[in-house]
């Protein structure tokens, strides 16, 4: 079935509903484009198209899945970063334990192309969506799933919507990161009152605890640390009341992209408890990285030796308009580039085949359809040059883009990333 999904993909005619791709591709399919393996620069891509990097993107998979090796640590990526199949597949083939996701759609996504370990970083109390999981776990007894609770009405809602479901789902309690953080509980004496709502569902099964050390409010490596070790120590806590027994192991999981470094330091003193602890990190923005929020939070800035991680992506956008000597306009805005975070970066400039360096050009806004730059006297801009754009957080650049062209650093494309938001 995976192979069969994966493989609808590359059937998909290109026609006009992929932007940035080869007017004159119109006609092939997605696989038969691939085949041609047609240089981004040269071979008919319109601009604005977003490409990924295919040495960069294989650099990052492989530098998590060493550091998560060599910590001990399970690997869930957050899935709702890219929402690309293909991409969690290739996560898994480096040794993913499964992936992370945040809503039932983004379940259903996954669950159509095979994955079978799934974690929710949410509680789940749609019902038709807890109907839904529960007949995928009675379809597929290898199926693994667990999300969040975080509050004894949830639980009261999952189980009166899973009643009847022959396999329990399996749930983990969230700790807030602490007040005013987003969701999740926020003392240990109501993360207990979640527990015992859950020992007393029929349909529920407790397997650990969670949350995300991101929300830590004024978050330094101190605050960060204490309320992991806070999260370690529910566990134990829970461990000792008899809240696990019966467990073949015990989840406790955390780690977005800024303080998985944090995550490794404080899980490695997880004490042993009365069945193996699943040490599961989640960081998910890794697999393209960026070129401003995680290049500035990114753990390995602070621990250099363990590796490091290289910005994948580069939107390519063309000069329409040159105005005056301060000012240029590329055409390429909102609808393309995330700027939630940060307004992207100006890397290099191309012009007949000569790549160089975006010197003396700065992005200091966007429009809908347009980039506004600033250009200084060392700017060497014409209209026509194309401009390669570096973008600050994956999670609001993947979604602008259907399919994405994978080209290798001289600009042959070697494959295509679909995906599903």
């Amino acid at each position: 079935m995976v192979l069969d999904a994966l493989a609808r993909l590359a059937e998909e005619r290109v026609g006009h509903r992929f932007k940035g791709l080869p007017p004159d591709a119109a006609d092939l399919t997605v696989g038969e484009l691939a085949a041609q393996r047609r240089n981004l620069f040269t071979d008919g891509f319109t601009t604005p198209v977003l490409a990924l990097s295919a040495e960069r993107l294989e650099h990052n998979l492989a530098a998590l899945d060493t550091y998560a090796e060599r910590h001990g640590l399970a690997f869930a990526p957050h899935g709702k970063t890219s929402m690309a199949p293909q991409l969690f597949h290739r996560q898994i083939e480096r040794g993913a334990w499964g992936i992370t996701l945040a809503v039932p759609h983004q379940v259903r996504v996954a669950r159509e192309f095979g994955i079978q370990r799934i974690f929710l970083a949410n509680e789940l109390v749609d019902t038709a969506a807890l109907r839904w999981i529960a007949a995928e776990q009675d379809a597929d007894p290898a199926f693994r799933f667990v999300c969040y609770v975080d509050s004894v009405r949830g639980v009261e809602l999952m189980d009166a919507a899973l009643d009847g479901a022959s396999r329990p789902v399996e749930v983990v309690v969230e700790l807030a990161a602490g007040e005013g953080a987003r969701t999740g509980v926020r003392t240990e004496a109501e993360c207990a009152a979640v527990a015992d709502a859950v020992a007393a569902a029929r349909t529920l099964r407790l397997a650990g605890v969670a949350g995300y050390e991101g929300e830590v409010p004024r978050a330094d490596p101190g605050r960060v640390r204490a309320w992991l070790r806070r999260l370690v120590a529910l566990a134990v806590d829970f461990d000792k009341a008899g809240r696990f027994a019966g467990l073949d192991e015990i989840v406790v999981s955390a780690g977005g992209s800024a303080w998985f470094d944090a995550v490794a330091d404080v899980f490695a003193e997880v004490p042993e408890l009365s069945a193996p602890v699943l040490k599961l990190l989640r960081s998910g923005a890794y697999v393209s990285h960026d070129d401003g929020h995680y290049e500035r939070l990114t753990p390995f800035n602070r621990v250099p030796d363990e590796g490091g991680l290289e910005p994948a992506f580069r939107l390519w956008t063309q000069v329409v308009s040159r105005p005056s000597a301060e000012q240029a306009f590329t055409n390429a805005g909102k609808r393309d580039a995330a700027y939630d975070l940060d307004l992207p970066v100006a890397r290099v400039v191309r012009r007949d085949g000569v790549e160089r360096p975006a010197t003396g050009i700065e992005v200091t806004g966007l429009s809908d359809q347009h980039a506004w730059l600033r250009t200084s006297s060392e700017a060497d801009l014409e209209v026509g040059d194309w401009v390669g754009l570096g973008l600050s957080h994956p999670c609001t650049s993947f979604d602008k883009w259907v399919l994405i062209p994978v080209a290798e650093a001289d600009g042959t494309v070697v494959d295509y990333i679909r995906t599903f938001f």
